[in-house]
């Protein structure tokens, strides 16, 4: 059995026992209209352990969005940090745990697209990402494209992405043992054309619970990028919810010893305005 599919069905239920005490859940589209269609969500998550283990990790993400006859526009900025034992060596060689940050990334990008009718749009966009951690210490990339709305009612919407674009990256420092002391050896940034791709795809699965995957690919001929977010949130009030999300990050070109492929897992409280 999926180990996510009992929490899964835990939110669900909670969130329709909590339906029925307040049935006024999430923003109208008349709430959206009288704010020139903007909206927007922000989300927490922490947990910290102590005693056998001693681990601590937050992550925040604020969205906003705006859609009118116009203007189909969004704007990110995610952040994630946390910290644990890890065994390092210290200066007479024995092995010791020391409370360390072991992730530290935050991202913001934004996509501005104009209407050519109800269902297509020309979209400019830009992403900003900076990983201690990652396969890549820092990368931005701005793309160009056209975008179409394939499927949009009151319970699902699909959409697509696709257009040239620039990348710039700087890969992550490799370290070497240099006369039995380990040093850093700082890598050169890179830039190449990209193609980017967008796929977007949310459902409602009942009055309070929703269900969204954002695929993103940015592949260009020395490295292919893609990351993908699923996520299901389970509204409790009006303004308030729940959500649990799986992200997936994948970078085809790495250097030794790094890993391509990145996982993270979050389980936030939402407040949605």
């Amino acid at each position: 059995m999926n180990p996510r599919l009992p929490v899964l069905l835990l939110l669900a239920g909670l969130g329709t026992a909590l339906h029925a005490q307040d049935a006024g859940t999430g923003e109208t589209a008349g709430d959206a209209a009288a704010h020139g269609g903007w909206t927007g969500s922000g989300e927490f998550g922490f947990a910290a352990a102590r005693g056998n283990s001693h681990t601590e990790n937050a992550n925040a993400k604020l969205t906003l969005g705006q859609e009118n006859a116009y203007w189909r526009n969004n704007f990110f900025l995610n952040g994630l940090r946390s910290k644990g034992d890890v065994e390092v060596q210290d200066a007479a060689g024995n092995t010791v745990d020391r409370f360390s940050t072991t992730a530290n990334r935050y991202d913001a990008g934004a996509s501005v697209g104009y209407k050519l009718d109800p269902r297509s749009y020309v979209v400019t966009a830009a992403r900003y990402e900076h990983d201690d951690f990652g396969a890549n210490l820092w990368q931005g990339v701005v793309s160009v494209g056209y975008g179409y709305i394939a499927l949009k009612s009151g319970t699902t919407e699909l959409s697509f992405e696709i257009g040239p674009g620039y990348k710039r990256y700087r890969p992550a420092d490799l370290t070497e043992e240099v006369n039995g002391v380990t040093v850093k050896q700082h890598q050169s940034s890179q830039g190449e054309g990209v193609a980017r791709g967008l796929v977007n795809l949310r459902h409602r699965l009942s009055a309070n619970t929703t269900v969204e995957e954002t695929l993103l690919a940015e592949a260009g001929s020395d490295n292919q990028y893609y990351q993908n977010d699923l996520s299901l949130s389970v509204s409790m009030t009006r303004q308030m919810a729940l959500k649990l999300g799986y992200q997936v990050r994948y970078n085809s070109d790495v250097l030794p010893g790094v890993r391509h492929t990145d996982t993270l897992t979050t389980t936030n409280l939402v407040y949605n305005f």
